[in-house]
């Protein structure tokens, strides 16, 4: 408590109220994946991991089961601080051991996840799953060439926002539903149009179902590559920010998803301009799409930095999207939602309408000192206040909860 009381007396000497900071945060909700608790298994058993994307990594203990992989979010949800939503696939039906082929997944399949959410007090975001299937055919789903397999995955993506729409009517909080899809071709296409066209036309029939908009956020979310897809990902940035544009339709924003030199950062604010919301998977890509655990690193604050400076935090649905199979799954969730938090938090606590008149007066000098001075402040004890009066472990605590769970939970799994 003393070391917060002399962190807010230094900050508000810039004019910064850590109390209205520590407020704001706690009202931003942030969606974390399930899928990082079973390396995107899901529940139908089908197969191995495919699509143009990984999980590395044979770590004991992860979640085999709906029970399993709830009572590991629980964990989850005790050591991170803030607002909370759970983002789920749609391979993560319960069926009750019966067998249901996605494009025949109904609402009901998702009533334990609705009673779930209602208990934590929590809200739900959707994805429909467009990867590790047979019913994958040369890398295509939505812009396949055989309309069989075609028609399948529209039925499959219509199943999905319907799913989505009755999430959000149960709990009162809009579902987003974001279509993501793994089409692309190893080697240079003879076709790019064609492949395209076919996705247009197959996103247009899924989207023709109108869904009350006070239940479901509609998004896409846009792909540079994948392992085995590298020369031409059908789902390109440039498709869907056009086809989001011109049809009303939210864009999603990975930042796994673009050229090493693209920052999702720097996207933000041009698409804020022209959109009701701007969505995000927060990643942290090493090379390549790697999926890896989100660090408390430049562009994860840069990132935070545009939802806060621009006052967009109902503007931005911030998701999170990693799965490292190579570590403790409790801790890799815990660290990379925790660190999503700092970063906001980080960003609440920048003097940001002086650092704007700084550039506005070209005062780049003094911006630039300023910017770099505020790396050293007493940041750290703020989060820590922010942490305990959430209720969540303080400082590096958390770890040892962790530990303790993986001794007595996770390591008894087979």
């Amino acid at each position: 408590m003393k070391a917060y009381e002399n962190a807010k007396v230094v900050y508000a000497k810039y004019g910064i109220d850590t109390e209205e900071a520590i407020k704001t945060l706690a009202s931003i909700p942030v969606s974390i994946h399930c899928w990082q608790g079973d390396d995107v298994a899901g529940f139908e058993n089908s197969g191995p991991l495919t699509g143009g994307i990984q999980a590395t990594g044979n770590y004991p203990g992860k979640a085999r089961t709906p029970e399993e992989l709830m009572a590991d979010f629980d964990k989850v949800l005790s050591l991170v601080p803030g607002k909370k939503r759970i983002n789920l696939h749609a391979i993560y039906a319960i069926t009750g051991g019966e067998k249901v082929e996605r494009d025949k997944l109904e609402p009901k399949h998702f009533d334990a996840w609705i009673k779930y959410a209602k208990l934590k007090k929590i809200g739900i975001d959707f994805n429909p799953t467009f990867f590790s299937s047979p019913m994958v055919k040369d890398n295509l789903t939505l812009s396949s060439p055989d309309e069989n397999v075609r028609q399948y995955w529209i039925r499959h993506g219509k199943a999905c926002r319907k799913i989505a729409a009755y999430i959000g009517e149960k709990l009162g909080s809009p579902c987003l539903c974001n279509i993501w899809i793994p089409d692309g071709m190893k080697e240079t296409p003879a076709d790019r149009m064609g492949p395209r066209a076919r996705l247009k036309d197959s996103l247009d029939q899924i989207f023709s179902v109108k869904y009350d908009k006070k239940y479901i956020i509609d998004s896409c979310e846009s792909k540079v590559f994948g392992i085995g897809l590298e020369s031409y990902t059908v789902g390109s940035a440039e498709f869907y920010q056009n086809y989001c544009a011109k049809n009303g339709i939210c864009c999603l924003l990975d930042n796994g998803h673009y050229h090493p030199t693209e920052m999702v950062s720097d996207k933000i604010s041009s698409l804020l301009l022209f959109n009701d919301y701007v969505a995000l998977h927060v990643t942290r890509p090493v090379r390549w799409d790697s999926d890896h655990v989100v660090s408390f690193d430049d562009e994860t604050r840069e990132i935070a930095k545009e939802i806060i400076r621009n006052h967009a935090e109902r503007k931005v649905l911030i998701g999170l999207d990693y799965f490292d199979a190579s570590i403790n799954r409790i801790a890799a969730w815990t660290i990379g939602a925790r660190n999503m938090q700092k970063a906001l938090l980080y960003a609440l606590l920048l003097p940001n309408k002086s650092l704007a008149d700084m550039q506005d007066s070209a005062n780049f000098t003094k911006m630039f000192a300023v910017s770099e001075e505020f790396k050293t402040f007493p940041f750290g004890d703020v989060w820590d206040e922010y942490c305990e009066r959430c209720g969540v472990p303080v400082g590096m605590n958390w770890i040892r909860e962790a530990e303790v769970y993986e001794s007595e939970v996770l390591s008894k799994r087979g």
